[in-house]
């Protein structure tokens, strides 16, 4: 499993308009410049964050994007599900995946079951409220 640009760039998104929430309203012009992130491409990421309702938009003068709820209600957990889809390590444990006829006596699924929950739990164990902190502290989750 790797994060693409997408996931990425969307977490970092969320942390800039966590850090500068008291600004109200941020221009895409601005997170784009201070994340180093192409306009065009963050335009792509910032309608799926609104979309799901993670981000307000504004339009026109004085408008732009800022969070919907306070920085410790977003799991970054949740943004990369958004973002990525679902991130099962094997096919067989994608959403909507057809019945593996070798599931009964397959001896790899539980490692893979675990490693699923293993992934989910530790990246719904940090909220874009951890991530603003220097160097993550506070978070003290432990695998």
């Amino acid at each position: 499993m790797m994060i693409s640009t997408k996931g990425r760039y969307a977490l970092r998104v969320m942390i800039d308009l966590a850090e500068h929430q008291s600004d109200g309203y941020i221009p895409l012009k601005e997170i784009a410049q201070r994340q180093e992130i192409s306009e065009k491409y963050l335009e792509a990421i910032l309608k799926v964050l609104v979309r799901a309702h993670f981000l307000i938009g504004l339009r026109g003068k004085g408008g732009g994007y800022k969070l919907s709820r306070s920085p410790e209600q977003y799991t970054v957990g949740s943004i990369v599900r958004l973002t990525e889809g679902n991130l099962a390590p094997v096919s067989c444990l994608e959403d909507g995946a057809a019945q593996c006829p070798r599931a009964a006596e397959c001896r790899t699924l539980p490692m893979w079951r675990k490693f699923d929950q293993v992934i989910n739990e530790f990246l719904d164990g940090w909220t874009i409220a951890d991530l603003t902190r220097p160097d993550g502290e506070g978070n003290e989750y432990i695998i």
